[in-house]
């Protein structure tokens, strides 16, 4: 029996962490599809406004004041607002790529934080850490394949969103050092509703499908549900155990792809996605291995 199995934490982890990302690939499928008939920068106001206000009712009464209580409230302020800017820029690339293909792109951001973390902190790296991430960014390239299409510009979204995910993740592992998880969402999601607020006056569009407002209630709840699982999954299991089933958000993006637009990629963005997710996991698994391996050392 593995030392997964043997350990009830572990699997409560995984379980999280898997039901958390489906709750992201949930998010990126209703993205896709609003963006169709609201702007977008409503589309992310909806989803900052109502996660804000569920967070508040789950955080509260779990932490109470220490949920306002930071060290660092400008970083909290930047966090926050990298957030929303990413949820731009994932709301414009879903309206052109497929979610299977955003979500691949998307999923190269842990090999850049790892390889850039290390970078920044003087650490070395290793040759088949700079490997692994070559050849994530070869299975964007692969996916997105520049001078093949006529997207033009647009093909820029991409490479925007792993430029601040990769900042945003980086600073939330700084951050991490000092602040308390549920404070840190707290302060995300509340800032990421008043920024996008700001903008109502010049970008609201009036919507009278009520559909439309269900489902942007519901990408609302998912987001609330899938960090929260996400925070309670880190408690559980290191980032290391659990970074290789992240992978699985893949996985439902290709079948909400499919249910909701009739999306499958072709062989050659398969072959993309193949390679993201061999290098991500490949990726985990040589931290598992470098973290026992200075165990060893010191012991």
């Amino acid at each position: 029996m593995s030392a997964i199995h043997r350990n009830p934490s572990a699997l409560m982890g995984i379980g999280l962490v898997i039901s958390a990302v489906a709750s992201f690939a949930l998010i990126d499928t209703i993205n896709k599809h609003v963006s169709l008939y609201v702007p977008l920068l409503m589309v992310v106001w909806a989803r900052y406004a109502v996660q804000a206000v569920l967070t508040t009712f789950i955080v509260l009464p779990k932490v109470g004041r220490q949920a306002w209580r930071t060290n660092h409230l400008s970083l909290q302020v930047i966090r926050g607002t990298l957030l929303v800017a990413l949820s731009v820029l994932a709301v414009a690339t879903l309206k052109v790529f497929p979610v299977a293909e955003f979500t691949a792109i998307l999923m190269t951001t842990p090999l850049f934080v790892t390889f850039f973390a290390a970078t920044m902190l003087k650490e070395k790296v290793t040759v088949w850490r700079v490997l692994l991430v070559i050849g994530g960014f070869i299975g964007t390239l692969v996916i997105v394949r520049p001078g093949q299409t006529e997207l033009g510009w647009v093909l820029l979204l991409p490479l925007g969103i792993v430029i601040i995910n990769t900042a945003f993740q980086l600073l939330t592992k700084r951050m991490s050092e000092t602040e308390h998880s549920m404070t840190t969402h707290f302060y995300s999601v509340w800032v990421g509703a008043i920024v996008a607020s700001l903008a109502l006056a010049w970008i609201w569009t009036p919507v009278s499908d009520p559909t439309l407002w269900a489902l942007l209630f519901l990408a609302g709840v998912a987001g609330t549900v899938g960090h929260y699982l996400l925070i309670k999954a880190y408690e559980h299991a290191p980032a290391s155990l659990l970074m290789p089933y992240m992978y699985t958000q893949i996985g439902f993006a290709l079948l909400g792809g499919w249910l909701a637009f009739g999306n499958i990629p072709d062989n050659t963005s398969l072959l993309g996605i193949a390679l993201i997710t061999v290098c991500g996991v490949a990726g985990g698994a040589l931290t598992v291995i470098e973290k026992r391996q200075s165990k060893r050392r010191m012991a």
